[in-house]
């Protein structure tokens, strides 16, 4: 999810530059020092604005790294440690798919039973949809919905409740017909997270703490911000705000969970690396006895590729590496890295990147928690880390690569962005009284966004979204620059106006300026129409 260095980490996985580079042979595994490792980070936190870094390794069923890098918040002196709590985001996906295994496992529900079953309320735009999606389909990103829809609904904070991000549901117009293609979304699995509630009949963080950190020794992770008030050592959201990473605040998003939810440390995620690696298995008791959080047959479903991810075209400094298949299981994203399987998920919340690697064939596992918004810290540790740790002699500088390419990108967006200012009509006017376009608008699923006169400024407001508020600039026509009073968004907007005959507005519709705006600022899919007075 993903502003700049997102855009370039979502490019290089539509690409899938996780794969065989053959310029690049493979040796024995090796174990890298604790010298080399601290060298690759602090060239990843400076070529990327990155103030502070965790890492975990394991390796053949051993912690070898859990470690931090950097500082919990830029100015400030204290350090990250191994301890230090970072928001993961969407690698807590994988806690809702491990929770749900478990659930399989004791037969309180199957993955192919309809959704309906559980949530007799449950409804999709569509009604085949709603009558056929199963508990499988809510973790497989084949849903039919577009790239994070109805993301507005948690993301930036909201105050609407998990139920009614539920019961809105129905509203969203899908954007391809039923299991007919992979975009990725965070809705449906809000939704599990509101099964696992319903079975076991504690909040899906009760269940996470007392079905998976518990039983891991996860003694540091919680499942929700409410649950740091206290700690110390917590990292601090970081954001770009006109080009520079400054300290802000972070995204409570307390009506995700399911999606999102975990906050962990470098000592914690090594634990969970290590049973996912050894397929659900925790350990022996005193007795001897196997101790699981779910069954290997489980564990294998986990990472069974279950919806097929369109391979696209590398960037040309990637061309060389390109898998033979990429998927997503349940909770994971599934690749081929230089011939062997790669279990992995990445993870963005305001202020937060992170990503979780896993290689079973080669028992390495690979956690990197960032506090700042950089896909590109992650593709670059991701690469230098897997070639150091499998043993592959002679590949490329990927931090190099990696920050050259950004860089590259960046540019070109830009210019396009200074070439779409410079052709726009200038001299042109909005063909109504600005006051005109004051009042209520109201879209289907998101609800009401208003327009006012403040003083001198005309604001935009998502009445439901404390943090969306914005003044318009006109920008040409009909169509005006929403910018947000929060910088750090980076997520300004075009807003468009399209009248009736009579000159009355018949509807406004938005659209990200820049392509590096996170996608989950979905203002694409919403359509205001004015909300009629009396």
């Amino acid at each position: 999810m993903k502003r700049l260095s997102a855009a370039l980490l979502l490019a290089f996985s539509a690409a899938g530059v996780f794969a065989h580079d053959a310029a690049a042979p493979v040796a024995a595994p090796v174990v890298a020092s604790a010298s080399s490792l601290e060298a690759d980070v602090n060239r990843v936190m400076k070529a990327f604005d990155v103030p502070g870094i965790a890492i975990a390794v394991v390796k053949d069923g051993q912690v070898v790294a859990a470690q931090g890098f950097g500082v919990r918040k830029l100015g400030a002196p204290d350090k990250v440690d191994g301890k230090t709590l970072f928001e993961i985001a969407s690698n807590s996906k994988a806690f809702t798919a491990a929770a749900l295994a478990m659930l399989v496992d004791e037969g309180k529900l199957a993955w192919d039973d309809p959704v309906t079953r559980h949530l007799p309320d449950f409804q999709m735009y569509d009604a085949y949809v709603t009558h056929e999606m199963t508990v499988r389909d809510l973790l497989t990103h084949r849903s039919g919905l577009g790239l994070g829809a109805g993301d507005l609904l948690w993301w930036p904070t909201t105050n609407f409740s998990t139920d009614e991000i539920i019961q809105k549901l129905r509203y969203i117009r899908p954007a391809t017909s039923f299991r007919s293609s992979y975009a990725y979304d965070n809705l449906l699995y809000i939704v599990a997270g509101k099964i696992i509630a319903a079975k076991s009949g504690k909040t899906w963080g009760e269940t996470v703490r007392e079905r998976i950190l518990n039983p891991v020794g996860m003694t540091g992770t919680t499942t929700s911000l409410a649950e740091n008030e206290g700690n110390p050592d917590l990292a601090n959201a970081h954001s770009k705000i006109d080009g520079k990473i400054a300290a802000v605040k972070s995204m409570p998003v307390p009506n995700a969970i399911g999606a999102v939810g975990i906050n962990t440390n470098a000592e914690d995620i090594a634990k969970w690396m290590k049973v996912l690696l050894d397929g659900g298995r925790i350990g022996v008791d005193a007795s001897g006895k196997e101790v699981r959080l779910f069954s290997a047959r489980q564990a294998r479903e986990l990472w069974t590729a279950q919806t097929p991810i369109r391979i696209g075209e590398a960037p040309t400094a990637m061309a060389t590496i390109k898998p033979n298949f990429s998927a997503y299981g349940l909770g994971f994203q599934l690749r081929d890295y230089r011939g062997k399987l790669l279990a992995m998920h990445g993870g963005a919340l305001q202020g937060f990147y992170s990503k979780v690697l896993l290689v079973p064939e080669s028992k390495l596992g690979i956690a990197i928690l960032t506090n700042a918004e950089s896909g590109g810290s992650l593709n670059a540790l991701t690469y230098a880390l897997l070639d150091r740790y499998l043993g592959v002699q002679g590949g490329p500088d990927w931090i190099k690569v990696v920050a050259d390419l950004e860089e590259e990108m960046h540019a070109k967006e830009m210019a396009r962005l200074k070439n779409a200012s410079a052709a726009r009509a200038a001299k042109s006017q909005p063909s109504l009284p600005l006051a005109a376009y004051d009042g209520e608008y109201e879209d289907a699923w998101y609800g009401k966004a208003l327009i006012s006169h403040v003083g001198k400024k005309q604001v935009l407001t998502f009445t439901r979204t404390p943090d969306l508020v914005g003044e318009l600039e006109h920008f040409q026509h009909d169509t005006f620059i929403v910018r947000w009073k929060e910088r750090n968004f980076n997520a300004d907007a075009y807003v468009t106006f399209s009248l009736n005959p009579d000159g009355s507005i018949e509807r406004m519709k938005m659209k990200p300026i820049s392509t590096e705006t996170d996608f989950s600022y979905d203002f694409q899919d919403l359509t205001f129409v004015p909300v009629k007075k009396g």
